[in-house]
């Protein structure tokens, strides 16, 4: 059975925040654009920092875009964003996604990037989704598979990262496989028109190689995963260690090549 509620594996520490801010409408949200008219009202869940947002906000200058996280700070840290921007068709605010406080019909466009993988019940999160969207609008959600992340040289370590990883994520109500499960969780949430694709981050060159093991390695030791996967007893701090040093072994490597590869959905309200 589901969990009622989930932990937010990541938290927010700089080496999280690192992974969130690189994120765009173009390398996380293509597959909702040609969809998208320049007067859509859109809610985004899970804004994060607001990068995806702030995009979003620009391709509907006639329209209306609303970023909602359950973290105060980094709603403050979006709406600064957005104002900087100078996005004033724009608003933000503190909510959750089981509970959202707008009424029935309220947008032409609700979207979740990364969300569903960290919440205890996803389908109870579309059936709300699917409520404050407009009849004739979309529900649109992305979420990475790291059951399915594979990478090249095989540095043994990382499998250790990956399973712990998972383990933590499912102990802390979530469940990291989530893009396989999106269509299926769609269709229990009552979703009929559903169009289902993928698509992948890749990380290959010198400079992406740095930037995605040296996050992992900081985020492996550092952050709030890190404080869990300890303090719940899935590992210690010293194979923690062990673990960053093997994603730094796999950035050094000329030949590194890693995939996230992820589940998205267009469904119909």
């Amino acid at each position: 059975m589901p969990q009622e509620s989930a932990v937010y594996t990541h938290g927010h520490h700089e080496s999280v925040l690192r992974s969130h801010t690189w994120r765009t409408a173009a390398n996380s949200a293509a597959y909702l654009l040609d969809e998208l008219r320049d007067d859509m009202r859109i809610l985004d869940i899970g804004c994060g920092p607001g990068t995806i947002t702030a995009d979003l906000a620009a391709l509907v200058p006639n329209g209306h875009v609303t970023g909602v996280d359950i973290a105060p700070e980094i709603v403050d840290q979006a709406r600064k964003l957005a104002e900087e921007r100078g996005l004033a068709h724009t608003d933000f605010a503190v909510a959750d996604v089981g509970e959202l406080d707008f009424p029935d019909d309220s947008f032409d466009v609700v979207h979740a990037h990364q969300v569903l993988q960290h919440l205890g019940d996803p389908v109870g999160a579309l059936r709300e989704m699917r409520r404050v969207c407009r009849p004739g609008g979309i529900v649109a959600v992305r979420d990475s598979d790291y059951g399915a992340f594979t990478w090249f040289p095989e540095v043994p370590v990382l499998d250790e990262w990956l399973a712990l990883y998972r383990r933590v994520a499912r102990a802390n109500g979530g469940e990291p496989d989530a893009g396989r499960r999106l269509l299926s969780w769609a269709q229990d949430a009552g979703f009929t028109e559903i169009r289902s694709t993928a698509s992948t981050w890749c990380f290959s060159t010198p400079e992406e190689r740095a930037w995605w093991s040296g996050l992992w390695a900081d985020r492996t030791t550092a952050s709030v995963y890190a404080a869990i996967a300890v303090d719940s007893g899935h590992t210690t701090a010293e194979r923690l260690s062990a673990i960053a040093d093997g994603w730094r072994e796999w950035g050094a490597q000329g030949d590194g090549w890693f995939l996230v590869p992820h589940g998205e959905l267009i469904c119909r309200a």
